[in-house]
């Protein structure tokens, strides 16, 4: 650096300053990057690149571009975090953790995007929300979210018990859901709670799921289009699955220890290889039943119409 100012000194003052306003200009500390970086030990004053790391995903969001990744460079609290643009969030074999005592673990705030962040997609991976008995939501979605999508995989979210005590709530007015390979546990109100927040249309497709001690397990409103597959849905105090609008397709999965297995008083409900046992009443309301699910150990309760006829007693084709 002495060197350089050496041979700038040299030069007429005019060229030497805008060779100086040039670097500055184009200095990479000022841009937002692609990938930045987490760390227990890192400081958000940093440019949060992977040998100068940020101590939080709010720190590093500001300096990660549009359509960029934060990662978690070794294990750590990364605190609660508001997404205003496409961004992907993934600790994958690290330990990344949000504390989210009293408050949401992570917002996304589709509102709050820029018209020119075309994508509007949010990916979030391998994270762990511990709400610590006060926790408000683990994830809250919303806002109007036209031709949005979010991805949640691989995540572990619980112990929210402050009002509304839910683990994952899409509320936008439109936008495409798709969460897989993860846990709700010990939930105060919902695990889920999916349901448009005007006349618009929320897609969800919930895989390998489990939704365990909550009130309810999978809560579906108004505007929801839910398919759940290949999940376990046990020990809700107040229902397995509560819907009071839309529709819920129900495939290979577990609906058991709940109170009621399935709440219907809106909405629609088909069923298809899947297992109610051991619910203090199985159906409350009214469900649509391929012949291949199977009710055993359940009390009374609800109307199960069969879905099929005499030349496709199925009802699958």
């Amino acid at each position: 650096m002495e060197t350089e100012m050496k041979r700038l000194c040299g030069l007429p003052f005019v060229i030497a300053g805008a060779i100086i306003a040039l670097s500055l200009l184009t200095s990479p500390a000022s841009a937002q990057a692609s990938r930045t970086w987490v760390s227990g030990v890192g400081d958000d004053v940093n440019p949060c690149s992977r040998t100068a790391p940020c101590k939080t995903f709010a720190g590093a969001i500001s300096k990660t571009a549009v359509n960029g990744e934060i990662n978690c460079l070794d294990p750590g609290g990364f605190g609660a975090v508001t997404i205003t643009k496409s961004i992907t969030i993934d600790c994958h074999e690290v330990y990344g953790s949000i504390l989210n005592a009293l408050t949401n673990g992570i917002n996304v705030a589709f509102d709050s995007f820029a018209g020119t962040d075309v994508r509007k997609t949010v990916n979030l991976r391998n994270l762990n929300l511990q709400g610590f008995d006060t926790g408000l939501t683990g994830i809250r979605i919303f806002g109007a979210g036209a031709g949005s999508f979010v991805n949640i995989e691989d995540c572990l979210i619980n112990g929210n018990f402050g009002s509304p005590g839910t683990g994952i709530a899409d509320q936008r007015t439109n936008g495409t859901l798709n969460v897989v390979n993860t846990t709700i546990r010990d939930m105060g109100g919902s695990g889920f709670t999916i349901a448009s927040a005007a006349a618009g249309l929320i897609k969800a497709t919930l895989s390998n799921v489990k939704v365990i001690n909550a009130a309810s397990g999978v809560g579906v409103g108004a505007g929801a289009a839910v398919h759940l597959s290949n999940s376990v849905v046990s020990s809700n105090s107040v229902a397995g699955i509560a819907i009071s609008g839309g529709g819920i397709n129900i495939d290979t999965t577990t609906i058991s220890f709940n109170t009621i297995g399935v709440k219907q008083v809106g909405g629609s409900v088909n069923l298809s290889n899947n297992d109610l046992s051991f619910n203090s009443t199985g159906v409350s309301g009214t469900v649509s039943s391929h012949s291949n699910n199977r009710f055993t150990n359940n009390g009374a309760g609800g109307t199960i119409t069969p879905i099929g006829s005499t030349t496709n007693p199925t009802g699958l084709q």
